[in-house]
């Protein structure tokens, strides 16, 4: 056990492993079947949304909770450790995060029926997809903030495209106010992804 919790990536294979073993364990206890139609692909598609949500958020939540509040707080000649080590690191999951979660977002309201619905706001199902509509497109706004506005920034605030130190600090500011933009949208997002089918809106 000590050897699987010592390397992330077993781990991460051994969580896998664990819910394929508790699907099938509690599949039979319950007396279902294992019938791999449509609704169970939709439903897989809905736990890896939220997987990657979580991983997304999660970030960016870190990010704005926990990295930039304390900066300031922490001594000159550590910062590098940072810049250079953690941040790249907690970046690269963060964007791929956010990819992953909009493309299983669109394939599961794809699956779902209701793709063309949500994007219209739900003008073309008398407002049922409204809700939903509008939590995928904050997602899509705060998707393409991260990959067409903080990544971009990031680099040059990070060092790893060359820049003035005047374009490299309005890069970092730049960078953060658009990361603080994706957390103020994250609350109605999340609100919005969870509310029609939970009596958020009922």
């Amino acid at each position: 056990m000590q050897d699987i919790l010592s390397n992330l990536r077993s781990t991460v294979i051994a969580g896998f492993v664990l819910t394929l073993v508790l699907f099938i364990v509690v599949g039979a206890l319950l007396g279902g079947g294992f019938a791999i139609d449509g609704a169970w692909v939709a439903f897989l598609f809905r736990w890896l949304h939220v997987i990657s949500g979580v991983m997304w958020i999660g970030l960016l939540w870190y990010f704005n909770f926990v990295q930039i509040p304390n900066m300031p707080n922490i001594p000159d000649e550590q910062k590098p450790a940072i810049g250079k080590v953690i941040a790249p690191s907690a970046l690269w999951w963060f964007r791929w995060g956010a990819m992953a979660t909009i493309v299983t977002g669109l394939i599961l309201a794809w699956l779902n029926g209701y793709l063309v619905d949500a994007i219209a706001l739900g003008l073309t199902d008398g407002g049922a997809s409204t809700p939903i509509g509008i939590g995928m497109w904050l997602g899509t706004i705060m998707w393409a903030n991260v990959w067409f506005v903080i990544w971009p920034n990031q680099k040059k605030a990070l060092g790893m495209v060359e820049v003035s130190a005047e374009e490299k600090a309005a890069a970092a500011r730049t960078a953060m106010l658009f990361s603080r933009t994706n957390t103020l949208l994250s609350f109605p997002m999340l609100f919005c992804m969870v509310a029609m089918q939970n009596g958020g809106f009922a």
